[in-house]
């Protein structure tokens, strides 16, 4: 199957032709035991393989990579002695984590946890984003309180969301350019619970999708988790190349685009007028579903603010495009509110597929977020403000410390995108959480396995003294004078 594509659990089985199809064109070039083992590990660390999965019998993926049996029964050996794998006389050899092991993207959301020196929190890199403005979630729950009752005198079933809470979201995208009615708007448990939402709806297992290549790790996940043939478009440091994205989708013709036009993640980019205009053309001709995350539009550091894509479509040109966001980076991802925009067609099939879910959403979460939002344009300038700061905090840090990585300074977003100038992310990675730093390899945001591996996403979402200590740990582990593996060489490890 093609690479992007996870292998699920109610596949049972891959086939050897599978899993060589998602080995790095590396290790398929040089198949050692190690790097096959580290390989494969890889793949069921990210999700690409899932658990309880039976993998190909020796013989048959010695064929497949062009190896010798000994090189895999060593890997085999490798990946039972590290627990990544079990083996049954007469039943195969089956996907499985070693004991206490965290779910695949479990680490990125637990942060430092894990490092458990004595005295020393450790420093978390791995999640973009801030905590709560200082006093605003007080405020908001005081301005709650005496609502609350009021609402509680019914069931507090609300699928679509609070109609206060829809019309305010809808308002906001009408100031914004792009006129939108309340039923245009499904109010969700943040912007991930609203992707899978529209990935549950519109595709189906093996349906082919395009996303951006980087892009957004948990949203790569959620197209794997749905067993979709995954097709990309290429984010450099220079943007987007609309040529090769026009080209893909005409080739492809996915059923369904996703892409994060405004201060792109990990990248930072943020998407000309002209090829958004390009892009909602193409996406309409090839008959594929144009999915924009806003999450982390209004974090417009050096540039003013982005109208939303489908704004810029002609009169009746945007009806297949597909708006999602949160609260999650203008304030607190605590608060599990976010919205999907599209059609009132569109969000009442949402809503039905919401219903199987999970019902309803929380009414106490939806109230806190009206004054939030309501409040936005106000509050928003210092948060912004504060993020220029530690993202010059930031890059001074990397200059003193690392001054041979390189990057290009974002003009909005919470995160840099920085070249290591070798492909050592993951052994690094696995270095600087020794040392109580844990940060985004770039592996985890490439659709392809293997990709990225010379770079990290360093998010500059924490005070300047807790960034410098950070890069200060990350450049200790880079030059502590042993060579870092590159992605090929690294020898085996256990995350």
């Amino acid at each position: 199957m093609a690479n992007g594509r996870v292998v699920h659990t109610a596949d049972r089985t891959i086939g050897s032709r599978q899993l060589a199809a998602l080995l790095p064109a590396e290790v398929l070039a040089r198949p050692g035991y190690r790097t096959l083992a580290d390989a494969v590990r890889t793949l069921i660390l990210d999700g690409r393989i899932a658990l309880h999965v039976r993998l190909p019998a020796e013989r048959e993926l010695a064929e497949a990579v062009g190896a010798s049996r000994a090189t895999v029964t060593g890997a085999y050996d490798l990946l039972r002695e590290s627990g990544y794998v079990r083996s049954r006389r007469g039943s195969g050899t089956w996907t499985e984590l070693p004991d206490g092991h965290r779910p695949v993207g479990g680490h990125v959301l637990l942060g430092a946890g894990g490092y458990s020196a004595d005295d020393d929190p450790g420093v978390d890199l791995a999640i973009a984003a801030m905590g709560a403005p200082e006093g605003s979630l007080a405020e908001a729950l005081a301005w709650a309180a005496p609502r609350l009752p009021r609402l509680a005198r019914n069931p507090g079933y609300h699928p679509f969301g609070l109609p206060d809470l829809r019309t305010a979201v809808a308002d906001r995208f009408t100031r914004r350019g792009l006129p939108t009615r309340p039923e245009q708007i499904l109010v969700t448990a943040g912007a991930q619970q609203a992707l899978a939402l529209v990935v549950s709806l519109l595709c189906r297992a093996g349906d082919r999708v395009v996303t951006e290549n980087p892009t957004y790790a948990n949203a790569l996940d959620a197209l794997r988790h749905a067993r979709l043939r995954t097709g990309s478009i290429a984010v450099s440091d220079a943007g987007w190349d609309m040529e090769i994205a026009e080209s893909t989708l005409r080739q492809t013709v996915p059923r369904l685009t996703y892409v994060i036009p405004d201060f792109q993640n990990p990248t930072g980019s943020l998407m000309p007028p002209e090829q958004r205009l390009r892009l909602l053309a193409a996406t309409r001709a090839t008959g594929s579903w144009l999915v924009v995350d806003e999450t982390i539009a209004d974090i417009a550091l050096d540039v003013p603010a982005p109208a939303p894509m489908a704004s810029l479509a002609p009169r009746g040109g945007a009806d297949h495009v597909i708006t999602i966001g949160s609260l999650s980076k203008t304030h607190w991802g605590g608060l599990r509110v976010g919205w999907i925009r599209a059609t009132a067609k569109m969000i009442t099939e949402l809503t039905a597929v919401r219903v199987a879910a999970d019902m309803t959403g929380s009414v106490l979460d939806q109230l806190v977020a009206l004054p939030l939002l309501d409040d936005l344009d106000r509050s928003l300038p210092a948060r912004l403000a504060q993020l220029r700061i530690q993202r010059e905090a930031l890059v001074q840090s990397l200059q003193r410390h690392t001054p041979e990585w390189s990057w290009q300074l974002p003009p909005g977003g919470l995160s840099l995108w920085v070249d290591l100038g070798e492909p050592v992310s993951s052994a690094l990675a696995e270095r600087a959480a020794a040392v109580g730093v844990h940060i985004g390899r770039g592996a985890r945001f490439g659709v392809d396995p293997g990709t990225f591996e010379h770079r990290l996403r360093i998010p500059y979402t924490l005070p300047a003294d807790r960034l410098d200590e950070g890069v200060r740990r990350l450049a200790s582990a880079f030059h502590d004078g042993v060579p870092l593996p590159s992605a090929v060489e690294r020898p085996h490890w256990v995350a």
